[in-house]
């Protein structure tokens, strides 16, 4: 990827360095003394400052220069690490986000508040802190002579890198002599005024180990030229021996060049490894390959209209490697669902917090991969169920222990693949929900009868109305009955259903079932009358034959007895008002969502298709039998069905058979 806004490479970096800080910090919340934890904090802040400066942060660079202050008072064991400094330092981070992405929004009044947090914490005069866990002191390091040389890109000015700055980043590290090198520098009338012509030599005496010296180049050293070995190769004590044991004999300074350059290529095989590409272009990409797959199936349809062996073969070959590239760029597209699970364990800790409550959130499956679509999607309503699952369904320590249970909740994220599909649950051990609460209060606002027969399942389902509640009290986090309908409709447009269930004293769960992908599905293709359809295959559990005899005998029932198990059916036909004869023998495909199948009556099962999702606009968004839209080989338009809106429409039919039975 080409960018040529400086800023923008170091928005993106900073970003990757934010998230590693604020899982850091979470980490650190449950290990104060974890000594490699904080070098990570120290590392992540001297990097943000160090490169905020060089790209022209100047206030991300000012204010992060105060929190890694603290952090490196902590790593010189000058003052021991609590969670109130954790704490501070989680403010400080969003803060340092807000001035990275929009520094107009940011409240610098909230920042210097921030600060002054930091100096009472960190100020020399106030008793120590006392620190959750013990930390070790670590001896001081001794000072020791680096050759630091380095020759940037001739672009780099133009990218907006400042040597300068570089320059005056090594000195905050000790002591350091700088040396230009001009012999490369072109007569005046040939100069670029953009481009870097110069190389300096930095012999630079400090106590700071190689890796920081390295972390002042980490946004340029793929680019550059760069070389840092100890000052006096004679010398072996020169050579810091930072990963060696401490009775260990420090490498000998040819040993500390080649660690140098093997730390060198191992970045530049990183960097290699790796193509960092905006989404953007990826959804792009999937636009140019739906293109392809409808034409595609357009040339097999002519294909097959042909008797000419070549225009088959060829027909063919286009057809596998279709599949092939469809494949692999949605591939490109599906990201770990762990990218968004590592979100929530700072809305459970700050949550927890204010509410008082101790909450262990446990992830699962967090290597499974989902559509990039569906994981951006899906943050807003998982943030809904979270900070429901915690203030509704958790108890207080002291209620949970009169319960005979821990006094720490814990909340279960996982995902798993299941078919084509990914299950993703929420599950609490909490107080449950209370079915007879729900039931009064969906009764007293209309939502069900007071004789009406329900399930478990179907009665939570009044949780996702809008404006519902069985909150006693309106609070800050919740009680205005706003947040389940948004989540169910977000579930829904990513045509996914969501499932809940839940045992009072024990705990709830809640399922949603997401489809893999948005963009292409594989479906069957069926004819009802003069229409055309696509059934999602993945919802397809099997198609048995409807005869002529049949159909008269289930008139007024809808049943299909399969292998001993009855099965609701639905005839397409009347419910899409075709006005054509049916066939003598029409076809039933057997779909399926959740645990409940139902069946679809067809006149005429055409085959499998290649389905490019098209979605459907505003005025026919009220229509729910169909999730989308898709263009056939002809140019024919066919809708996609909705599996789920028309399984539970066969769910509703059989209850109100069974009801009037």
């Amino acid at each position: 990827m080409s960018i040529t806004d400086p800023k923008a490479i170091f928005r993106q970096e900073a970003h990757d360095l934010l998230a590693l800080l604020e899982v850091t910090l979470l980490d650190l919340d449950h290990a104060p003394g974890d000594g490699e934890m904080i070098d990570t904090a120290f590392r992540a802040l001297h990097t943000i400052k160090g490169s905020g400066a060089m790209f022209g942060f100047e206030a991300v660079a000012a204010f992060t220069h105060h929190v890694e202050t603290a952090f490196d008072k902590v790593r010189q064991g000058v003052m021991a690490p609590n969670r109130e400094l954790i704490a501070v330092a989680l403010r400080a981070l969003d803060h340092m986000r807000i001035l990275i992405e929009d520094i107009e929004a940011a409240d610098f009044a909230a920042g210097e508040a921030l600060l002054g947090d930091l100096r009472r914490i960190c100020e020399p005069g106030a008793a120590p802190a006392k620190a959750d866990t013990a930390l070790p002191v670590p001896a001081a390091a001794t000072p020791a002579s680096w050759r630091v040389r380095m020759k940037l890109p001739r672009d780099a000015m133009a990218n907006g890198t400042n040597p300068l700055l570089i320059l005056d980043e090594l000195r905050t590290l000790g002591t350091a002599r700088v040396t230009a090198f001009t012999h490369d520098v072109p007569p005046l009338a040939e100069m670029d005024p953009t481009a870097c012509y110069m190389a300096w030599d930095v012999e630079l005496e400090t106590s700071e180990p190689l890796s920081v010296i390295e972390d002042v180049f980490m946004f340029i050293r793929d680019e550059m030229d760069l070389h840092i070995s100890p000052l006096d190769a004679g010398d072996e004590e020169a050579a810091p021996c930072e990963d060696a044991a401490d009775d260990a004999p420090c490498p000998s300074a040819a040993q500390a060049t080649a660690l140098t350059e093997r730390r060198e290529g191992q970045s530049r095989a990183n960097a290699a490894a790796t193509v960092r590409v905006p989404a953007e272009r990826l959804d792009e990409l999937m636009e140019r390959v739906g293109e392809l797959v409808i034409t595609q199936s357009r040339l097999r349809q002519i294909a097959v209209l042909s008797a000419d062996t070549q225009v088959k073969a060829v027909a063919e070959e286009i057809e596998r490697l279709v599949l092939e590239l469809r494949d692999t760029t949605m591939g490109i597209r599906m990201l770990p669902i762990g990218s968004l699970f590592g979100r929530f364990r700072r809305v459970v800790h700050d949550l927890s917090r204010d509410l008082g409550k101790q909450v262990d959130l446990v992830m699962e499956g967090e290597e499974t991969e989902l559509d990039k679509t569906v994981i951006e999607q899906l943050n807003d309503p998982l943030v809904h169920m979270i900070r429901n699952a915690i203030d509704h369904g958790l108890e207080d320590p002291q209620e949970r222990l009169a319960a005979g249970k821990p006094q720490r909740g814990r909340m279960v994220l996982s995902a798993q693949h299941a078919g084509t599909e990914v299950l993703v649950t929420i599950t609490d051990d909490g107080r449950g929900l209370n079915r007879e609460r729900i039931r009064t209060r969906a009764e007293q606002r209309g939502l069900i009868a007071p004789d009406a027969v329900l399930s478990d399942a179907d009665l939570f389902q009044v949780l996702f109305q809008p404006g519902f509640s069985t909150a006693a009290a309106v609070t800050s986090l919740s009680g205005r009955g706003v947040g389940m309908d948004v989540v169910k409709r977000t579930v829904e447009g990513l045509r996914g259903t969501i499932d809940i269930a839940s045992t009072e004293g024990q705990g709830t769960k809640v399922t949603l079932r997401l489809p893999l992908t948005l963009a292409i599905i594989d479906g069957l293709l069926v004819r009802v009358g003069q229409g055309r359809y696509v059934v999602p295959l993945t919802a397809v559990e099997e198609c048995v034959e409807l005869s002529t005899e049949e159909d008269a005998r289930s008139r007024g029932l809808s049943f299909l007895n399969i292998r001993g198990d009855l099965v609701p059916f639905l005839r397409l036909r009347e419910l899409f008002s075709s006005r054509l004869p049916a066939e003598r023998y029409q076809k039933i495909i057997v779909v399926s969502s959740g645990d409940f199948k139902v069946g679809l009556v067809v006149d005429q099962v055409i085959g499998d298709h290649q389905t490019v999702i098209k979605s459907m606009s505003k005025l026919h968004s009220d229509i729910e039998m169909f999730s989308g839209a898709t263009i056939l080989g002809d140019g024919a338009v066919a809708l996609i069905l909705d599996v789920p809106h028309l399984v539970s429409f066969g769910q509703m039919k059989e209850e109100r058979l069974k009801a009037a039975g």
